[in-house]
């Protein structure tokens, strides 16, 4: 048996997935991920497919020569700049009015292609870190009040392993890897108060966010 991502695939499982490639020759990696996901029911508690854990199980297999993956068809420019610059993220007038004459804060979810490069290129302007893909399952959000812009949230998946964390919840390795679905890392604040803001990042926020 082999372990990859949190989980333990048996020798059977192994060879489904080397026939699930070779059944499929036409398909992209992403695809192959989704099909076997499909075929081995990984999936996440919502019962969604667990894709991009399985997209870097199957890596990791091929780097240990268990299986072949057809060739990368396009390249996911990780550790490169990310270059898009767009008239929507240009720099506002400074908000000075006082929190409690805001109005109504609201969270808006990231859930569209052209929200999410919108996300991604305010980070990459106003983050003192600049933009990197957060890691596995995530959530953004866009903070407004009466249509200005006052901060972006980024949650992304929780290490696998983190020796303090496992001490204060005093969970032992059965218990993590049972629950771990429940915990979300705060991965990326960028508060703005207009052409000034404040930065967050991992493992800090800006304010508080239930």
């Amino acid at each position: 048996m082999q372990r990859f991502c949190g989980r333990t695939f048996t020798g059977a499982e192994l060879d489904a997935i080397a026939q699930c490639i070779a059944e499929h020759r036409g398909a992209s990696r992403a695809q192959l991920s989704r099909l076997v996901c499909e075929r081995l029911d990984w999936r996440r508690p919502d019962g969604r497919v667990k894709e991009m854990s399985a997209r870097v199980a199957m890596l990791r297999m091929q780097d240990q020569g268990l299986i072949e993956l057809p060739a990368a068809r396009n390249s996911n420019a990780n550790g490169q700049p990310y270059r898009r610059r767009t008239l929507f993220a240009e720099p506002e007038p400074a908000l000075l009015e006082p929190a409690g004459a805001l109005g109504t804060v609201q969270l808006e979810l990231v859930d569209t292609a052209h929200d999410s490069h919108l996300w991604n290129e305010y980070i990459d302007r106003y983050h003192y870190l600049g933009y990197t893909p957060l890691p596995g399952a995530q959530l953004r959000y866009f903070v407004r009040a009466q249509a200005r812009l006052l901060a972006l949230l980024g949650f992304g998946a929780a290490a696998w392993k983190c020796a303090p964390r496992e001490h204060f919840l005093g969970w032992n390795r059965e218990q993590r890897e049972r629950q771990l679905h429940l915990v979300v890392g705060s991965h990326t604040s960028r508060q703005f108060t207009g052409a000034v803001a404040s930065e967050s990042t991992t493992g800090s926020k800006v304010g508080t966010v239930a």
